[in-house]
């Protein structure tokens, strides 16, 4: 066994211990103030000093990843205005190994007559800041990992592991989806799969030129001309504009080796289209159209977005495989 293999075994232990040592009726009720502080929409206040601090930066940033409101309190500015942070309705939640921080203990009667209630992530059970906590969970480790036991490694490692559990727990009680953390995270591959919609990403109408039924080859390839998109729009008329087919380059391709070229003058986009197109929804995800060209056996590059009314089916836009690929969703 190496000894990176050896301390990272040391430190899960220390985890596992956590675990085993925590109250459940302690537990119980940190969970009870999370969610009565979430259902209040109020907000979680989270301080620490120094590595504790830096792990109650991070707790807080977990929290308000899943959607639980969640500040962090530093309590060196906190007696300097930061304090004005804090709402009757908000909870507090307190780290320190040894319970005895100087500039938590200073902190503490002022949070306490401004908050509701106070939850101490705690290395010590008889400290003095463990006493003024409404909750304690007990953070204590045997001994850090650190060979010379004095750099917070098992300890930190710890009251991080409890936060990411109390995240965790409460996630499962107010039941958040993928949809309500991907809110949260819009410019991540999983915010985008799930919110990036056709219509942000679409081509709207009014940037696009259609054909009718009758327009000639010279027409249709004027219009996929000025589209740059590759395809060109049929619709049965100008006044009603429903969608009776699609002309892409490749139709365009395939028709010129179809028909005899001495025919080429008139021919028309009735008889090179690509009758009822699939189309999609402005409404869906840009996802769900993505799915759409990748599961065809010919490749398709753009979909028709279409408005139904009836038995019209009206084009206000078109999404492009290209654009899709751009957002960072391929």
């Amino acid at each position: 066994m190496s000894a990176l293999t050896n301390y990272l075994k040391l430190e899960s232990a220390a985890i596992l211990n956590t675990a085993k040592r925590l109250d459940e009726k302690e537990v119980e009720a940190a969970l009870n103030l999370l969610i009565k502080c979430s259902n209040s929409n109020s907000k979680i206040i989270v301080t620490g000093v120094g590595k504790s601090g830096i792990v109650a930066r991070k707790i807080a940033a977990t929290f308000c990843s899943v959607g639980l409101m969640s500040l962090y309190l530093n309590p060196l500015d906190a007696l300097h205005g930061d304090l004005g942070i804090v709402a009757s309705k908000d909870i507090c939640i307190i780290l320190s190994n040894s319970g005895e921080t100087e500039e938590i203990i200073d902190i503490i009667p002022h949070i306490k007559r401004k908050c509701s209630a106070c939850i101490g992530i705690i290395g010590n059970e008889n400290s003095l800041i463990t006493k003024n906590c409404d909750v304690f969970l007990d953070s204590t480790v045997d001994r850090e990992i650190c060979p010379l036991n004095l750099a917070p490694t098992a300890s930190t490692a710890v009251s991080m592991a409890i936060g990411d559990a109390l995240a965790s727990v409460w996630m499962e009680r107010k039941g958040i989806s993928d949809k309500d953390f991907a809110i949260n995270h819009p410019s991540g591959i999983l915010g985008k799969k799930l919110t990036l919609k056709v219509s942000d990403l679409m081509i709207p109408k009014s940037s696009i030129k259609s054909i009718n039924l009758e327009a000639s080859l010279e027409k249709i390839i004027g219009i996929i001309t000025y589209n740059g998109m590759g395809c060109a729009y049929v619709t049965n008329n100008d006044e009603q504009e429903n969608l009776e087919g699609l002309i892409t380059d490749g139709d365009l391709r395939r028709a010129l080796k179809t028909f005899d070229n001495k025919s080429w003058s008139n021919l028309k986009a009735r008889q090179i289209m690509t009758t009822n197109p699939v189309t999609i929804s402005s409404k869906d995800l840009a996802i769900d159209a993505l799915k759409i060209m990748e599961r065809k056996h010919n490749s398709i590059s753009v979909l028709p977005v279409i408005k139904k009314s009836n038995d019209i089916r009206k084009v206000i836009g078109i999404i492009r495989l290209h654009d899709i690929v751009q957002a960072g969703l391929k």
